[in-house]
């Protein structure tokens, strides 16, 4: 059976750094003031979420931990940046609270040129805070939301039961047996610029449509077989007749490995028996596996500034498109369609003219003022002179 392509396998460089009293030197010798970034998850049973919010804002902003945090009634997401120390701390904290112990992480190193851009060394980026660096170093999101990954269906629980992990050293034998359907959870914008040879490709835009997308085109037959019927449109007995009937062995791939906790959750829910993903997702499998044993093709996108990532976490060349979020390449950026800060060849056409000038404007300001919506962006307006002082003002003026 012949299956559609989409379904398969097939910037700016930072300024010299200049030091700044107060902060950690530029390539410092000492270990503990390298930065990191830890990417981490743990589903848990964590009904009072709500209360982590505030303490672990303020521990981040006081050792000036960087990056992004979800809280939810299922447990914590989310990936930091900071002095190995200072994000050490952070995760301890975390763990004091017994229910979030174990917490699955990933760690990824950060280039000299981030750590610069980071600590605010680049005087070409507007922030002075690292525009280009993996996140801005003066700021951390904590956010509150229903769930860490959002699928959309609350009844899926990973901390019940999920898929059989496995590690990256034993993924390739797993995916090279041809009775097993490898699966990539992510969503196209993601598998566009790499994956696995010969993965299903769900073609998805969000996590919320990869249920529908199994209900759709993976469906487990009366004769315990899955039925991979990948042809859009065509549901005729003929086609289904001809349907080729594969082993019930899914494995499952994503970034860092908490999408494939909820969606090997799914597939045990709807009768799935033999369910596996691969433990600590891309990363660790590009980390730990030789490039030269290696199934991966192309760069992984992160969601972080460093837009993708190659073998050994290195920094990979794609960056992104801040009028859509989307990763685009050198060649992506020839385009007639390409406009910094605007659109790209992935976006130009779903953007109207209006949407487009309002991006231009924004671009604007930012290389004007070094933020968007302007200086007091974010502050209090100057209190407005009182009736006297204007009058005073008014009168000197007209002298």
């Amino acid at each position: 059976m012949t299956f559609p392509k989409c379904f398969f396998a097939s910037g700016y460089a930072p300024a010299d750094p200049v030091p700044i009293s107060g902060t950690t030197e530029f390539n410092d010798p000492n270990p503990q003031s390298t930065l990191v970034v830890v990417s981490f998850y743990k589903f848990a049973d964590f009904p009072d979420y709500a209360n982590l919010r505030k303490p672990l804002k303020e521990l981040c902003e006081e050792l000036r931990v960087s990056g992004g945090i979800i809280l939810a009634p299922e447990g914590i997401n989310g990936s930091i940046c900071g002095t190995r120390e200072s994000v050490e701390r952070v995760l301890e904290f975390i763990e004091s609270d017994d229910r979030l112990k174990g917490l699955r992480q990933v760690e990824s190193p950060v280039s000299p040129e981030e750590e610069a851009i980071h600590h605010g060394h680049s005087s070409s980026s507007p922030l002075a805070a690292g525009e280009d660096a993996p996140f801005r170093w003066d700021h951390v999101r904590v956010k509150l939301k229903k769930e860490i990954v959002t699928l959309g269906m609350p009844s899926v629980s990973p901390i019940e039961r999920v898929g059989k992990y496995v590690n990256p050293k034993e993924w390739n034998a797993l995916i090279d047996d041809p009775d097993t359907v490898v699966i990539d959870v992510r969503n196209n914008y993601e598998t566009r610029i790499g994956k696995f040879k010969a993965a299903v490709d769900p073609c998805t835009t969000s996590f919320r449509e990869f249920p529908s997308w199994v209900e759709n085109k993976l469906q487990v037959a009366d004769t315990n077989e899955v039925n991979v019927n990948l042809m859009d449109g065509n549901n005729d007995s003929e086609t289904e007749s001809s349907t080729p009937k594969m082993p019930q062995r899914v494995a499952m791939y994503c970034t860092g490995g908490i999408r494939c906790e909820k969606a090997s959750s799914f597939l045990l829910s709807k009768g799935f028996k033999e369910v596996y993903h691969l433990e600590g997702g891309i990363l660790r499998y590009l980390e730990e596996v030789p490039k030269s044993e290696s199934r991966w093709v192309g760069e992984c996108f992160v969601f972080d500034k460093r837009v993708s990532v190659e073998h050994g976490l290195a920094q990979g060349t794609f960056k992104l498109c801040y009028g859509c979020k989307q990763p685009v390449s050198d060649a992506d950026m020839e385009a007639p369609e390409w406009e910094y800060g605007v659109s790209c060849p992935y976006c130009y056409s779903l953007k109207s003219d209006e949407e487009k000038e309002r991006a231009r404007a924004r671009q604007r300001q930012f290389e004007t003022w070094g933020i968007i919506g302007g200086p007091d962006k974010g502050r209090r307006p100057t209190s407005k002179l009182d009736s006297s002082t204007r009058y005073s003002s008014q009168l000197s003026s007209s002298i």
